[in-house]
């Protein structure tokens, strides 16, 4: 049995998807809705860049999805209907898998995830906010790390991603995040890298966005996941739509707890999981969560013969019941 996995924010670079559109229909009518839904050329600013006009996070988010849905779009043209056991994806690609499980209309993911950015972006003043990858110790060192940095300095840092055994991304203020790097060295962190974003995301400084974004949940029309996704909030797989609006609004400023969803896809029985969208940092995650999963990735046209091939191996292949 296989997973199919999307990546979140980070992923992208001027040139995603250009390739896929070129030579599939499907992906070319991805990226055609893409740009009539947003109202903007959403499809030239991923082919052409630059870089820098991807990285505010109302653009960056829908790019990501597009790119990744126009890719699965291409390998089912050309494989067929998939069969994945679950689907899942990293924050942002929590959208793209809701798509993939037919949970969720690509129009409406397309709005949601536009807005979703902008509320993010306003949520705290520019400046005031600071993301940090603390590297080479293990998730109780870092939380112990922020309790002390709250303490410290009275504001905000929080856990907001779980990517890796070793590897835990904290987000609040830039004061806090600071404080919280030095300490987690001090206690025997390898690293502390801080990372180029616009908004401390997945922590409580991120409450605003998820009240207003709560709101554009409650007016969409969501089906049940077939597969079941699983969610960034709880590490279990859901296969009702009537959770998934709570699920989505907490994901806002709650973390990703993406070490437990790559060890619970395991325990149900997965194994092997295809990472859909530009990139390969979650096949990289996954390597260091559940070294015994098999992984490929689709970030380009060039890999679809091979994901094509890899979706239906002996891997991805449900397992025998006797």
């Amino acid at each position: 049995m296989f997973a199919l996995l999307f990546p979140g924010q980070g992923s992208q670079k001027a040139g995603m998807g250009r390739d896929v559109y070129e030579t599939s229909p499907a992906a070319r009518s991805v990226f055609e809705t893409a740009d009539a839904v947003l109202g903007i050329p959403l499809s030239k600013l991923c082919f052409e860049g630059p870089d820098d006009a991807l990285l505010p996070t109302e653009v960056q988010q829908p790019a990501i999805l597009a790119t990744s849905i126009a890719l699965l779009r291409a390998l089912e043209e050309r494989s067929g209907a998939l069969a994945p056991g679950y689907v899942a994806g990293h924050s942002l690609g929590e959208y793209s898998a809701l798509v993939a499980a037919g949970a969720l209309a690509f129009e409406d993911a397309l709005r949601l995830v536009r807005a979703r950015g902008c509320y993010m972006r306003d949520a705290v003043p520019p400046g005031y906010g600071a993301m940090a990858a603390i590297v080479g110790c293990d998730r109780a060192t870092v939380e112990a790390a922020c309790a002390s940095a709250r303490a410290e300095t009275g504001e905000v840092v929080e856990p907001a991603n779980y990517n890796a055994p070793e590897q835990t991304v904290v987000a609040g203020s830039v004061a806090a995040v600071r404080s919280a790097c030095e300490l987690a060295k001090a206690a025997g962190a390898r690293r502390a890298l801080p990372l180029p974003v616009s908004a401390p995301f997945h922590c409580r400084l991120m409450t605003p966005a998820a009240v207003r974004l709560r709101a554009d949940l409650a007016a969409i029309r969501f089906a049940d996941p077939r597969p079941p996704v699983v969610a960034n909030v709880s590490a279990e797989p859901n296969a009702t739509a009537a959770q998934i609006p709570e699920l989505l609004a907490r994901q806002v400023a709650e973390p990703v707890r993406f070490t437990e969803m790559v060890e619970r896809l395991a325990a149900l029985g997965v194994g092997a999981v295809l990472e859909v969208g530009p990139g390969r940092v979650l096949c990289g995650l996954v390597a260091r969560i559940a070294p015994r999963l098999e992984r490929a990735n689709l970030g380009c046209a060039a890999d679809l013969d091979a994901a094509s091939l890899f979706a239906a191996g002996p891997g991805a292949k449900p397992a025998s019941a006797g």
